[in-house]
C-alpha cells in the first residue's frame, strides 16, 4: 500500500498558517472571517482530515442548506487541478467507504465525514460530533451552534466558523466575542491583506455588475455593507439607530396579540406583540420544531400574558389527513382560538404591509433576538446562473419569523392613530366573554 502523507499534496498558504497552527497546536473555536476565494473550504476540509484520521469519532461539515452541500463540496472541482476537491483532501487510501447519497466517508480507522446542512440540524442528533465546520456560518441557522455546542463541550471537540460577513448578524456577534477570548481563533482578512484578488479582478466584477455592497461584503469582509436582496435589512437597521430595538417590559393593562406560523415538518414560529397609542411592541418570540401543538399551548398558558387574539395562516383551518382534523381545531381543543386570515393575494403584497408596518415597531432585544435576526436576514432567492434576485423569498431559517411576522402585520387591528374602541379588539365568535382573556 502506498505511503500516503496527510494533508495531501496540500499545505497552507502563507496567510492560512495562523489558522492551521491554532487548530494543529489543539485550538478547538476558530472564526475566520475571510474574503471570497481564500480558501475557507480547503482549509477546513484538509484539517478535517488530519483531525479524523488521529482520533476516531464523527465530523461534520455544515452548509446553510443542505441542498447546497452536494453542488459547493462533494461534487466540486478543483480548477486549478482538474480533481475533486473531496478526493483532495480524502485520498482513496484512507478511505474504507462511502456512501454518495448521504454524502458520507468513512476513513480506515472507522472515523466517519459527511456534509450535512444546518438548516436540519435537528435530525443530526445521534451520532455525536468531534469536529464541526459551519461553512459560511453568516448565512446559517444560528441556532444549530445553540443546540449542538454541549456536545462538543462534553467530548471536547472542535469547530469553526469559515465565513463572509451578511450585515451584523450572529456572525458579528461570534466573531466579536472571539477577538475578546483568549481561548478563541478570530482573524478577518481582506483582499489587501492576502493579495490573492487584484484589483484587477475587483474592478472586473464591478464592470461585470457586481455591487459596491456586495463588493465591500465579499472581498473588503465588511460587516457595515448592506445586505443585498434584504426585505427588512434597511428598516430594522433604522430600528436599531431609532433605539426601538432595546428592553421593553410586558405591560398588564395592555392585551397581547400572536401571530403564528405553522409547521408541519420544520419549526411553528409565534410572535407576540401589544400596541398602544400607535406604537407596535413586540415582546416576545418563541419557535421550535419536532413538537405537537401541545407544546406551543403549553407554553403560551406559562406566560404570564392575558390574550386578546391568535393570528393564525389560512391553512391552519384546512384538514390534516392522518387525523381528519384541522389545527385550528386542535388549537381550540388546547385552550388557544385562532384566527385564521384568508389566503394572501401574494407573498410579496404581504411583504409590503410588514414594510409599513415596521417603522411603527419596538423589539425586546433579548426576548425576540432569535426573530430580530431573522428579519434582519430574510431575502430574496438568488438565482447564480442568471446573477439576479428573484421575486420569491429565499425558504431557509429566516422563514418562519418572517412568515409568522407577515401574519401579524395583515391580522393586526389597525391602530395607526389612535386606540381603537373595544369591540374592533376581537373577532365575532368572541364577543360577549370579553374582549381580553387569559388561555387555559
Amino acid at each position: 500500500m502506498p505511503e500516503i502523507t496527510i494533508p495531501n499534496n496540500w499545505q497552507p498558504r502563507p496567510y492560512q498558517l495562523k489558522l492551521w497552527r491554532y487548530l494543529c497546536n489543539g485550538g478547538k473555536r476558530a472564526v475566520p472571517v475571510w474574503h471570497r476565494r481564500s480558501g475557507k473550504d480547503e482549509i477546513c476540509l484538509h484539517w478535517s482530515a488530519v483531525a479524523a484520521l488521529d482520533q476516531r469519532g464523527n465530523y461534520w461539515h455544515m452548509l446553510p442548506e443542505a441542498a447546497q452541500a452536494r453542488k459547493a463540496i462533494w461534487d466540486a472541482i478543483n480548477p486549478h487541478s482538474g480533481m475533486r476537491r473531496i478526493d483532495e483532501a480524502f485520498p482513496r487510501e484512507i478511505r474504507a467507504g462511502q456512501n454518495v447519497q448521504e454524502m458520507k466517508i468513512e476513513f480506515i480507522n472507522g472515523s466517519i465525514w459527511q456534509l450535512v446542512g444546518s438548516d436540519n440540524f435537528n435530525s443530526l442528533v445521534g451520532s455525536p460530533p468531534r469536529g464541526l465546520v459551519f461553512s459560511e456560518y453568516a448565512l446559517a441557522n444560528p441556532r444549530a451552534w445553540d443546540y449542538l455546542r454541549p456536545i462538543l463541550a462534553e467530548n471536547g471537540g472542535w469547530a469553526v466558523f469559515p465565513s463572509t460577513p451578511r450585515g451584523k448578524n450572529h456572525l458579528h456577534a461570534l466573531y466579536d466575542m472571539a477577538r475578546k477570548n483568549d481561548a478563541w481563533f478570530a482573524e478577518r482578512l481582506t483582499v489587501d491583506e492576502t493579495g490573492v484578488i487584484g484589483p484587477e479582478i475587483i474592478a472586473e466584477e464591478r464592470r461585470s455588475g457586481m455591487s459596491e455592497d456586495e463588493i465591500r461584503q465579499e472581498y473588503y469582509v465588511d460587516f457595515d455593507a448592506a445586505i443585498k436582496g434584504a426585505y427588512y435589512g434597511v428598516l430594522m437597521r433604522q430600528a436599531e439607530e431609532e433605539g426601538r430595538i432595546r428592553e421593553l417590559r410586558y405591560d398588564p393593562a395592555l392585551p397581547v396579540y400572536t401571530a403564528w406560523d405553522l409547521g408541519i415538518r420544520d419549526s411553528t414560529a409565534i410572535w407576540f406583540v401589544q400596541q398602544h397609542m400607535g406604537e407596535v411592541r413586540v415582546i416576545d418570540y418563541y419557535e421550535s420544531f419536532g413538537v405537537g401543538l401541545d407544546h406551543y399551548a403549553k407554553v403560551l398558558k406559562e406566560k404570564p400574558y392575558v390574550y386578546a387574539d391568535h393570528i393564525g395562516p389560512h391553512d391552519a383551518a384546512v384538514s390534516d389527513l392522518s387525523t381528519g382534523k384541522a389545527r385550528i381545531q386542535t388549537l381550540a381543543s388546547l385552550g388557544i382560538n385562532m384566527r385564521v386570515l384568508n389566503r394572501e393575494g401574494s407573498v410579496e403584497d404581504g411583504i409590503q404591509t410588514v414594510r409599513a408596518l415596521l417603522p411603527r415597531c419596538y423589539f425586546d432585544a433579548e426576548r425576540c433576538a432569535h426573530g430580530i435576526e431573522a428579519l434582519k436576514q430574510y431575502c430574496s432567492e438568488y438565482d447564480e446562473d442568471r446573477k439576479i434576485f428573484s421575486a420569491r423569498p429565499r425558504h431557509d431559517w429566516t422563514s418562519h419569523a418572517a412568515d409568522a411576522f407577515r401574519y401579524l402585520a395583515r391580522g393586526l387591528p389597525d391602530q395607526s392613530f389612535a386606540p381603537p374602541k373595544r369591540d374592533r379588539y376581537a373577532p365575532k365568535q368572541q364577543r360577549g366573554g370579553g374582549w381580553m382573556r387569559r388561555v387555559g
